[in-house]
């Protein structure tokens, strides 16, 4: 349980009695380990997204089975015209093409390849620039495995600690109809969680970090290993686990995206709930409520 470790009136400063209705109240949310894993967590996850981005430029077309080539018909593909000129670039999805010009597929000049479409643009990509797919590789691999470290590190601390199940693990009053449609549409009307409620993770928060962390997380590596041909000299089981590298691959980027997806909700509901005290929580740890009757 959480305890609150003062209470402070927005205007008076300290009251000394311990209820105290409208009062700021300053609560230990977050653990040391729990504020460690989210930064570097963070840090981690957008460099890699970055470098992503920047081997995916080399071939920004996606398939399913286990080879590809440019012949071969693609599920997904970033592409447009090499006149600098006259510059078009689209996205298409299986026979749906969308025109993205001026935002994804741009043309590119470089030394080596001169004119060039590439899908990402260079400011979001790590190497910053088009066609460095030794670079992106570097980077790639440093960061998985500095992701991969503190990920495994979290996942004991998160067991043994208990912070997967008071965190992570609905509550049975949580898991009823009524309870469900009011949370969601709760979050619809994005609204901002007071008192008590503020301290505690939501249905939905328990849902998504759980997906996050125990399905997309390790998908993500697995899919990631299945196309490294070290790593399938090791476990040769992956590749017909995902039906070939080529559906891994696929797979691996449409996780990336549900991860951007997962960061952008989060992002919004965190200037919903106030940007500052939700930093400041998970930053120093404590994280500050209005106190009412209630609490």
């Amino acid at each position: 349980m959480i305890e609150p470790s003062s209470c402070v009136d927005a205007r008076a400063g300290p009251i000394s009695a311990p209820e105290c209705p409208g009062a700021l109240r300053p609560y230990y949310r977050h653990s040391l380990a729990v504020r460690a894993f989210h930064w570097i967590n963070a840090a981690s996850v957008l460099l890699l997204l970055m470098s992503g981005l920047q081997i995916f430029n080399t071939y920004p077309r996606l398939h399913l089975g286990y080879t590809a080539y440019h012949t071969t018909p693609s599920i997904f593909e970033i592409g447009g015209n090499r006149n600098p000129e006259h510059p078009e670039s689209w996205m298409r999805i299986g026979n749906v093409r969308i025109d993205t010009t001026g935002l994804l597929g741009p043309v590119e000049e470089t030394l080596v390849y001169g004119a060039t479409n590439v899908a990402f643009p260079g400011w979001m990509t790590l190497p910053s620039g088009p066609m460095d797919l030794g670079g992106g590789r570097a980077w790639h691999m440093l960061m998985l495995w500095v992701f991969f470290i503190n990920g495994a590190v979290f996942l004991v601390y998160g067991f043994v600690s208990g912070h997967f199940r008071r965190r992570y693990l609905p509550r049975l009053e949580q898991l009823r109809a009524r309870a469900i449609l009011l949370d969601v549409v709760f979050h619809l009307r994005l609204r901002r969680a007071t008192g008590g409620r503020a301290l505690d993770y939501n249905l939905l928060q328990r849902l998504a970090y759980s997906l996050i962390v125990f399905v997309v997380m390790p998908a993500i590596v697995l899919t990631g290993m299945t196309m490294s041909p070290s790593a399938l000299a090791a476990f040769p089981w992956l590749q017909p686990l995902f039906h070939g590298r080529q559906t891994a691959r696929t797979l691996h980027f449409l996780l990336a995206v549900s991860l951007v997806l997962f960061v952008v909700v989060h992002l919004v509901q965190v200037f919903v709930a106030g940007f500052a005290n939700e930093i400041r929580a998970i930053t120093t740890g404590y994280f500050v409520v209005r106190s009412d009757r209630r609490n």
